[in-house]
């Protein structure tokens, strides 16, 4: 990749609905070219979609929770099991595994507390493999749309 190519995915971060002839003016390149980049781009996995920003307010949703989770054992097993569950569970919008005292964070959308507490009883308490769950409301979010350039050797390609 090089200063086109990452030219590409910053402007496509800010707005995917760009033209492929808006797009290639402002990373000064032509159409063609940059047509063929931003599918070699896609086609390599680099760009893994194109998405919608929805206001959640619109569907309903009323309130959005994390809701930290610890496991009953840490095994390959349960991770799984409760992977599959939660992709399965409408309000998760989303969820992390990670280090520490709970081992997943999970992001719920729902209509309102009633909502919530329905959901950590039916979907969250009843599960093998959770021993314990701790609910924080959210009260604001930042969703940064993008993603920092860390890559060392990006940096050199830069500056060449």
């Amino acid at each position: 990749m090089d200063r086109i190519d990452f030219g590409i995915i910053h402007e496509l971060q800010n707005n995917a609905r760009l033209s492929n002839k808006e797009l290639a003016a402002r990373v000064k390149l032509a159409p063609s070219s940059c047509l063929e980049r931003t599918r070699r781009l896609a086609a390599s996995g680099v760009l893994r979609g194109f998405h919608a920003d929805v206001d959640p307010a619109a569907l309903g949703v009323g309130l959005q929770a994390m809701i930290q989770v610890r496991l009953a054992r840490h095994s390959r097993g349960h991770v799984e099991d409760l992977q599959e569950h939660l992709n399965g569970v409408s309000e998760v919008i989303g969820y992390y595994h990670v280090t520490g005292e709970f081992d997943f964070l999970v992001h719920v959308a729902v209509r309102d507390a009633d909502h919530l507490r329905n959901l950590a009883l039916d979907s969250f308490t009843t599960r093998k493999e959770i021993a314990q769950i701790q609910t924080s409301l959210i009260y604001a979010k930042l969703r940064k749309l993008v993603w920092p350039r860390l890559n060392q050797a990006d940096d050199e390609v830069l500056e060449a």
